[in-house]
């Protein structure tokens, strides 16, 4: 029997989703690496140090699917956004200026957030907010285009993005990694084509060594220590096209067992594209400068988690344990702002309050993980209160 078309408002499945996400960043308060390194035989608890970090550089692990599965559903829930403004009657020059102030407020607040902590301003671009601002306009304009046109730009941005790597000039022998914080026996350097992705010898970081340096610094900028780029914004474009892609599948009233396999596919062919590029040395699958084939890669690996979900929940109707989910990805701008700004407020008052024994009752080793649950249950529940008043952040 074939299942009928769904048509709520709102779909679960992706507040479920974008809550996952976001727990994944709040559950960074874990500390699982802590317990990894007191117990460095345990597979376990090593498997699960890794997957809440970054790789070093190519590859992937859970952690690093938080920021494209972010930038993903931004792109799938525009077309959602724009029936809604234009059912409204709001003009075209209403949904600019709405789009417009909201890339702006994304940068600003991403800035802001960046520079917690710090004696001044720390003009930064490459964190997740500021690059879905510095991107979203052209998402915005791309949104009004034919499935063609968004396609077309879709290739070009990872074409052309690969392309501008490629065609910038190798580091010559007297290069000095160490002075770009790269150690110059790094095991993720890579030869021929793979070389013009490699971390601070690339044309995003001589772009940056150019673009931040026009904002006032304690020190003129030389390197980011993680090797991220503003540039990346340009392929994160490409990802929330993919999100668009899914996003006007979903509202097209298809059957829910069609939109499934187009899904699966779409996850397939991403994932064995963004291997196979790697595989073959025409570019690695690096996320810290958003690589064309980690956006295959990362692209299909987001079809695949909005593939289960929508499956589990908006298919099967079993929704009840996406409860806890759903408090977060409704008000994922809130849940962002609470991991970055009150974390040691939280922690802190726990131990001013209760000092460490609590968290010491199954020896010190599992210490950073009690009391980074118990901080993690105080954002939760800080979101449950919003979430049953109703209290929405929306940008």
């Amino acid at each position: 029997m074939e299942s009928k078309p769904l048509t709520p408002s709102r779909l679960q499945s992706l507040d479920a989703y974008r809550g996952f996400v976001m727990l994944l960043m709040m559950a960074e308060v874990l500390r699982f690496h802590r317990i990894h390194e007191a117990l460095p035989d345990n597979g376990f608890w090593s498997f699960l140090a890794y997957n809440q970090d970054h790789v070093d550089w190519a590859g992937c692990s859970l952690h690093d699917l938080i920021q494209p599965s972010f930038s993903f559903l931004v792109g799938v829930a525009l077309p959602y956004s724009l029936a809604s403004r234009q059912q409204s009657g709001q003009s075209t020059g209403k949904q600019w200026g709405h789009a417009l102030r909201r890339s702006l407020i994304l940068i600003l607040l991403g800035i802001f957030l960046r520079s917690m902590g710090r004696e001044q301003t720390n003009f930064t671009f490459e964190d997740t907010l500021t690059q879905i601002g510095l991107g979203y306009p052209f998402l915005f304009a791309l949104g009004f285009a034919k499935p063609t046109g968004q396609w077309i730009a879709f290739a070009v941005l990872v074409i052309g993005y690969w392309l501008m790597f490629i065609l910038y000039p190798l580091p010559g022998p007297g290069f000095s990694y160490e002075a770009v914080g790269v150690p110059p026996d790094w095991a993720h350097h890579y030869t021929g084509l793979m070389a013009h992705f490699n971390k601070n010898s690339n044309l995003a970081w001589a772009f940056d060594t150019c673009f931040l340096n026009l904002f006032p610094r304690a020190k003129p900028f030389l390197f980011n220590g993680g090797g991220y780029a503003t540039l990346s914004f340009i392929p994160t474009l490409a990802t929330m096209l993919l999100g668009l892609q899914a996003g006007r599948w979903l509202k097209s009233g298809s059957e829910s067992t069609v939109l499934v396999r187009r899904f699966l596919l779409a996850a397939l062919i991403g994932i064995v594209l963004g291997i196979l590029v790697h595989l073959v040395g025409l570019c690695p699958v690096v996320k810290r400068i958003w690589t064309p084939a980690w956006v295959l890669f990362s692209g299909g690996c987001c079809f695949a988690l909005l593939a289960l979900f929508y499956f589990v929940i908006d298919v099967k109707k079993v929704h009840r344990w996406a409860y806890f989910l759903i408090v977060i990805g409704t008000n994922s701008i809130a849940a962002y702002c609470i991991a970055h700004l009150i974390e040691h407020f939280v922690m802190g008052s726990f131990y001013t309050h209760f000092g460490a024994s609590p968290f010491q009752i199954f020896g010190p080793v599992y210490e950073p993980l009690l009391a980074g649950a118990a901080t993690l249950l105080v954002y939760w529940l800080i979101l449950r209160w919003m979430y049953r008043r109703k209290l929405f952040i929306r940008i």
